[in-house]
């Protein structure tokens, strides 16, 4: 069975990249330009991971994570947050205040990025 992935980010080109190599990866991959777009999506069909851009129109990445984890169902699903680089942000406080799994800065590794999905999955399936 293949694992589902919604990636949301409202650059392009970082949508398909991320796409391709989760796709290429095995996974089935649900893709949104905007949070809420995403999350109206992440309702219809839960993902089991969510990477999602911190900086987007409509909803941003926290507000998106916040809906996630304010949602008795879709509470524990693990999240990577990407973010530009130099974006300063307390990744202590994201982890214990928003549930946000990883913190990826971009330019990000993609193989980096799917191995840290395999990793947290694995770590969902086995609590």
């Amino acid at each position: 069975m293949s694992h589902h992935v919604h990636v949301c980010d409202d650059e392009p080109h970082i949508v398909l990249a991320v796409s391709l190599k989760f796709s290429k990866a095995g996974f089935r991959v649900t893709t949104d330009n905007n949070g809420q777009s995403a999350w109206e999506s992440i309702l219809r069909d839960p993902p089991q991971l969510v990477v999602t851009d911190l900086q987007m129109p409509h909803l941003d990445g926290l507000g998106l994570i916040k809906n996630i984890r304010s949602h008795p169902d879709l509470k524990d699903i693990p999240v990577i947050l990407l973010t530009a680089k130099g974006y300063e942000l307390d990744e202590e406080e994201l982890r214990v205040e928003n549930g946000v799994q990883q913190v990826l800065c971009k330019p990000f590794s993609p193989r980096e990025l799917i191995s840290i999905a395999n990793s947290l999955l694995e770590a969902a399936v086995t609590h």
